[in-house]
């Protein structure tokens, strides 16, 4: 395939997980339609600290595009927008988690940490069926 204008940009890069060992990966499927896991709430989260969608997409090595994507099919499917953002210009601009932002993060984290703690003998006994080297 050669290279072009209307080529798929390249799945986004995940960080490599700051653990080694066996762990689980949540995605939950709302009503709505919606998806929430594990690319998404990184993505909120580095919103968070760069105050940007740029700045965040270029932190995931995610296209402004992609990150754009992710943003706008949150604030679609929630009944509130979970980024606020300010056009550019002089003054600047940016791009900032709404409470339900900062809530959607929050109780992803939660169910992670709490699905994690359940799943932790089960997921050790899966570890010892696996091969590892």
């Amino acid at each position: 395939m050669t290279a072009s204008s209307n080529e798929p940009a390249p799945a986004p890069q995940q960080p490599a997980p700051a653990h080694k060992g066996n762990r689980l990966s949540i995605r939950i499927d709302l009503d709505s339609g919606v998806r929430i896991g594990p690319g998404k709430i990184l993505l909120l989260e580095a919103i968070a600290r760069t105050g940007s969608i740029s700045g965040a997409g270029r932190a995931l090595r995610m296209s402004y595009r992609r990150a754009w994507e992710l943003v706008e099919d949150l604030n679609r499917n929630l009944a509130n927008p979970v980024v606020s953002t300010a056009a550019g210009g002089s003054g600047g601009g940016g791009a900032s988690l709404t409470p339900t932002g900062e809530s959607v993060v929050r109780h992803y984290r939660a169910i992670e940490t709490a699905t994690a703690d359940a799943a932790k003998q089960h997921l050790a006994a899966l570890g010892r069926m696996s091969r590892t080297g």
